[in-house]
């Protein structure tokens, strides 16, 4: 009886420290990226490599397409995914430790490759996150969001630290992911067990295409979701490969802090997913977000010069609601869709669609609109062209979504 107890209240000891334990693994999992991604065009500036930064945007895209087919499949047959979790982060430290060295010698060919090579493994542990945190919580409606609050933090404070200390510039920034990485694989093999569910059935060819996780898109709102999701990727590509350069063209002084609160607004608009979703459901909280995406860019649009500063606030402060409210919710929706026996692989297919063929459709048509609309000719109006194209965009995405997603929670 006594032993009883003890057990019971060692199981709600350990249950209490779930949330906390699940955040700190997404407070390292961003991190990481967020120490070396967002100036790493500035570090390759410092070492001639300007022109090739538009290769380096587009490793993790390309990694996102091609990583989730092998990673879905072996954490869904065969290995527990916290396992996994900390052999990719592993490997990918190794592989950042050699980064500066491609980047001090001012070898493009080396450092496109091993940039490739990291975010193979780093890309695929976006869903391996996400599946650990969904098989350990019992409610993710509610607990989700506060987990995944943590992660960007995480990016806040690796933008700190590193502006802080000033090394934004220096190739500092990979050791400090590096390290970083080396943590978060030591801290991955303490987190809660999360068994590989097919787990004795046998091997088959379509296992390694995902073929269980892409037979989902037979159901209708599924691939409606999966479809207006990775159209959505398109302008958030435009958001994060030109609002720097937009902002400093418009005036703006120390850009990196302005945009650092649209992270912030991300930490409000997470919190609030819970007390939300019951009242709206997953198509509403789906589509508030994606109208954000045209209120957004329109409020860009109209926002260059000195008599639009507050415009350029706004459509900042609502990258939370553009975020938060289409990609976590998102997240969630395909954790309910997709059953216990596929849910690491369609974690895997939904990162590629989005941060993958989305992001990099995104990375390209915005820098084809960009070198056609804006550069050599800078100006509100070319801007304004500029920003007013993904507006657009958004709003008719955010129509066929309205009139053909149908789902009931």
């Amino acid at each position: 009886m006594v032993a009883a107890t003890q057990g019971t209240a060692q199981d709600q000891a350990m249950q209490r420290m779930l949330v906390p334990r699940l955040s700190l693994m997404m407070f390292l999992q961003f991190f990481i990226w967020g120490s070396w991604s967002v100036t790493l065009g500035l570090v390759m500036t410092q070492h001639n490599m300007s022109l090739l930064i538009g290769d380096a945007f587009s490793a993790g895209p390309i990694a996102s397409i091609l990583s989730p087919f092998v990673l879905g499949m072996l954490v869904d047959r065969f290995f527990p995914s916290q396992k996994v979790l900390a052999v990719m982060h592993l490997a990918g430290a190794v592989i950042l430790w050699f980064v500066p060295q491609a980047m001090i010698a001012e070898n493009g060919a080396l450092l496109i490759g091993l940039l490739f090579g990291y975010t193979l493994c780093y890309m695929p542990t976006l869903a391996l996150t996400n599946n650990i945190a969904f098989h350990s919580l019992a409610s993710s409606e509610k607990s989700f969001p506060v987990v995944r609050v943590f992660g960007t933090i995480g990016w806040i404070i690796a933008g700190l630290f590193i502006g802080f200390t000033g090394i934004a510039s220096s190739v500092s920034v990979f050791t400090v992911a590096a390290i970083c990485s080396v943590v978060l694989a030591l801290y991955s093999l303490t987190l809660p067990h999360t068994p590989a569910p097919a787990k004795g059935m046998p091997f088959r060819p379509r296992d390694l295409f995902c073929a269980d996780a892409f037979a989902l898109l037979k159901i209708r709102h599924f691939f409606i979701f999966s479809l207006c999701a990775t159209l959505i990727s398109i302008p958030l590509g435009t958001y994060y490969a030109y609002t720097a350069s937009w902002l400093a063209d418009a005036g703006v002084e120390n850009v990196s802090s302005l945009m650092s609160f649209g992270q912030m607004s991300e930490i409000f608009f997470m919190l609030v997913i819970p007390l939300l979703f019951r009242r709206l459901g997953v198509k509403y909280m789906l589509l508030v977000g994606m109208c954000a995406w045209f209120v957004r860019y329109a409020l860009f649009a109209m926002g260059m010069g000195e008599e639009g500063r507050a415009l350029i606030w706004l459509g900042i402060l609502l990258h939370g609601v553009c975020y938060d409210f289409f990609f976590v919710v998102g997240f969630i929706y395909t954790d309910r869709i997709a059953g216990d026996k596929v849910k690491g692989q369609a974690q895997s297919m939904i990162v590629m669609f989005t941060y993958g063929i989305g992001m990099l459709l995104g990375s390209q048509i915005s820098g084809a609109l960009y070198n056609h609309l804006v550069a050599g000719q800078v100006s509100a109006a070319s801007w304004g062209m500029f920003w007013w194209i993904p507006a657009i965009a958004a709003a008719v995405i955010a129509l066929l979504f309205m009139f053909t997603f149908k789902y009931r929670d």
